[in-house]
């Protein structure tokens, strides 16, 4: 409550209402209380903050596969931020800590090349062991398209992969694992290239086991668009 010190024209010492009143070297002052608010702002960002490490712990570790999963992005756009975009928007759940990615949904390359058919994969004996129907001659399908596949660790966010490992007409491919990762979760994918880079298919997960790592736990993990070749292993 305030007091008024000289009457109704006189300045007062206190809190009335959201006035708050006093004085400073026989000067009278009052001030407004500050207004009381949540800034939704904040929260929002907070949970994109959170959404988007997500997504660039997943990514930074496959960029080179990415470059040329996604090289026929737009003008203006780098594959890796292509990617992280597209992720951002369909394949990421939850909010802040929270917050994970969905690998089901998630795309490792992105084209308009004729795509996988019937494809499935088999880990086991420290390989993932594919297989696909030969579609060649079929739209853009070539025998000669090359297959891509990568196996990522969502335990460790790493990564292996090889951008060459047979062609289409094949049907058949193989990836050798760490010896490290036996039982542990993967996330594995298959795409296919023609010969002269110009076209890629859209990517398929064909397997996303269930991560014993939990969200906003941190692991170890590359940091950003490094490494080259066609075969390698990231983290």
């Amino acid at each position: 409550m305030g007091t008024i010190k000289k009457g109704i024209l006189g300045g007062f010492s206190g809190k009335v209402g959201t006035v708050v009143g006093g004085s400073w070297n026989s000067i009278s002052y009052m001030r407004s209380l500050a207004d009381s608010y949540s800034d939704a702002k904040t929260e929002r960002q907070v949970c994109q903050r959170g959404r988007f490490a997500a997504v660039v712990a997943f990514v930074k570790n496959i960029a080179p596969y990415l470059r040329v999963g996604f090289r026929n992005c737009e003008a203006g756009q780098s594959p890796y931020s292509t990617a992280t975009s597209f992720a951002l928007k369909n394949a990421v759940t939850g909010c802040g800590k929270e917050a994970v990615v969905d690998f089901s949904k998630a795309l490792v390359s992105q084209g308009s090349l004729t795509g996988v058919a019937d494809a499935a994969v088999e880990v086991a004996g420290g390989k993932a062991s594919f297989t696909w129907t030969d579609n060649s001659g079929i739209g853009s399908a070539k025998a000669t398209d090359a297959v891509m596949v990568l196996a990522y660790n969502k335990d460790r966010q790493e990564a292996v992969y090889d951008l060459q490992a047979a062609t289409r007409s094949e049907g058949t491919a193989e990836l050798t694992l760490p010896a490290t990762w036996e039982d542990e979760a993967l996330a594995v994918y298959l795409s296919f290239r023609s010969v002269d880079d110009s076209a890629v298919t859209r990517s398929v997960c064909l397997q996303d086991d269930e991560a014993v790592q939990e969200p906003g736990e941190e692991s170890g993990g590359g940091t950003g668009e490094e490494g080259e070749g066609e075969e390698g292993t990231f983290g």
